[in-house]
C-alpha cells in the first residue's frame, strides 16, 4: 500500500519550533517565518541549549544583521509565492520594502552581494518550485497553475519552467508519473 502526502513546510517548521521552544521553557512569541521574540532575556546557557535543540532539525540561529535581512528576504519571497489571496500579483519592488522596511535598492544589492543571484531570479526559482509542487501534488492544469501564481499566460510559466529545469512542464509530469509507476511495480515484484 502506498500513500502520497501533501504537506506545508511552514506548518512543519512552526510546529517544530514551538515544540523546541516549549522544551526550553521560555516565554516567546513567533512573529513570522524565521523570527522569534523572547519575552525575557535568555542566558548564554539557554541560547546554547536552543542552538543545539534547533540544529537537530537543520535550523540555525542567525547572529549577524546582514544574514538576518537576507533570510528575511527569502522568507518574504516564499510567503509571497504561497500567498493565495486575491492580492497575489505583488510587485517585488513594492512588496519587499513594505514587508521589511528597507528600500528595494538596499535589499536588492544586499541580497545579490550575499547570495550571488538577483532577487528576481530567486523569485523565479521559488515560483518554479511551487509550480512543481502543484503539478505533482495538487494535480492542477498548467492554466490553473498560471492563474493561481499570477503568471500572464501558460506560455510564460512554461518558458520559465523550461529555463529553470531544462524540461517542459509536460515532460516533467511524465517523468514523475513514470517514476511513480516504476516504484509501484518494483515494490510488487
Amino acid at each position: 500500500m502506498k500513500f502520497y502526502l501533501k504537506y506545508d513546510m511552514d506548518v512543519i517548521f512552526r510546529k517544530t519550533l514551538e515544540q523546541q521552544l516549549n522544551n526550553l521553557q521560555v516565554a516567546y512569541k513567533i512573529n513570522g517565518l524565521g523570527e522569534i521574540e523572547f519575552l525575557q532575556s535568555l542566558s548564554a546557557e539557554k541560547v546554547k541549549e536552543l542552538t543545539v535543540l534547533l540544529s537537530v532539525y537543520g535550523i540555525e540561529i542567525i547572529n549577524d544583521h546582514k544574514s538576518e535581512i537576507v533570510q528575511r528576504i527569502k522568507d518574504a519571497i516564499s510567503e509571497m509565492v504561497l500567498d493565495t489571496s486575491s492580492e497575489k500579483n505583488h510587485k517585488l519592488s513594492e512588496y519587499l520594502p513594505n514587508k521589511l522596511g528597507y528600500s528595494y535598492t538596499y535589499l536588492s544589492s544586499l541580497f545579490s552581494e550575499s547570495t550571488y543571484t538577483s532577487l528576481e531570479n530567486f523569485l523565479i526559482i521559488k515560483r518554479i518550485d511551487r509550480v512543481k509542487q502543484m503539478l505533482v501534488h495538487e494535480k492542477l492544469t498548467l492554466s490553473q497553475i498560471a492563474f493561481e501564481l499570477g503568471y500572464s499566460s501558460n506560455a510564460h510559466v512554461s518558458a520559465q519552467f523550461k529555463k529553470i529545469t531544462g524540461l517542459t512542464p509536460t515532460v516533467f509530469q511524465k517523468i514523475i508519473k513514470k517514476r511513480s509507476e516504476n516504484k509501484t511495480s518494483f515494490k510488487q515484484s
